[in-house]
């Protein structure tokens, strides 16, 4: 029981670092703040309790209507898996394709309000967030022994993720300013989604 109530854990962590790892305009965001260490605290917490909203709010609404219709669970099963099928596919594809770097150009202070704003924007704005945690996390968490766990193991890879990036983005910044740094994560990120993938569909 403690090796599924780990593995429960770690599966979560590992499907909210390969969600959130990307090149996008929030984590350019975070990144460009960490490197003029600016507002990092509030921006890293305003992203990760945000996340931490949605991830919480998927993973219970799907035990919540999983509870009135048990049908549902081998069909969210599949939808995630091959959902997370293609999604790893296509960090393969983009690992082997993408030339692009990402780079944290200098811009004059902001103020905090401001900062917030725009991490608002970059976090509730975008159609991707809502697919990621209120769709696909809840998908997968039909699959997990504790289902609980599996939101705490996601939500602590956010607040890992975030604050690392905000705070370590000065030894970030050099790395991922080249092309291939991005092609091995997302190479990784690829390979880690194929795995999460046959772990729904056949555990």
């Amino acid at each position: 029981m403690t090796a599924l109530i780990a593995v429960d854990f770690c599966s979560g962590l590992l499907l909210g670092l390969s969600l959130i790892v990307a090149i996008g305009s929030q984590n350019a965001f975070i990144l460009k703040q960490g490197i003029k260490r600016e507002h990092v605290v509030w921006v890293c917490l305003f992203c990760a309790v945000s996340d931490a909203l949605l991830i919480v709010a998927g993973v219970a609404g799907f035990e919540t209507v999983t509870a009135k219709f048990p049908q549902l669970v081998s069909i969210a099963k599949w939808l995630g898996a091959l959902f997370l099928l293609a999604y790893g596919l296509q960090n393969l594809r983009v690992s082997i394709t993408n030339q692009s770097a990402l780079h944290a150009s200098s811009h004059l202070p902001m103020s905090l309000k401001k900062a917030l704003l725009l991490c608002f924007g970059f976090t509730w704005l975008n159609p991707h967030v809502y697919l990621d945690t209120l769709v696909l996390v809840g998908m997968v968490s039909t699959g997990a022994e504790n289902a609980k766990l599996f939101a705490i193991g996601a939500v602590t890879a956010s607040f890992l993720f975030f604050f690392g990036l905000g705070f370590g983005a000065r030894l970030l910044a050099p790395i991922f300013a080249k092309p291939k740094a991005w092609n091995i994560l997302d190479g990784l990120i690829g390979i880690l989604m194929l795995y999460l993938a046959w772990q729904l569909a056949f555990n």
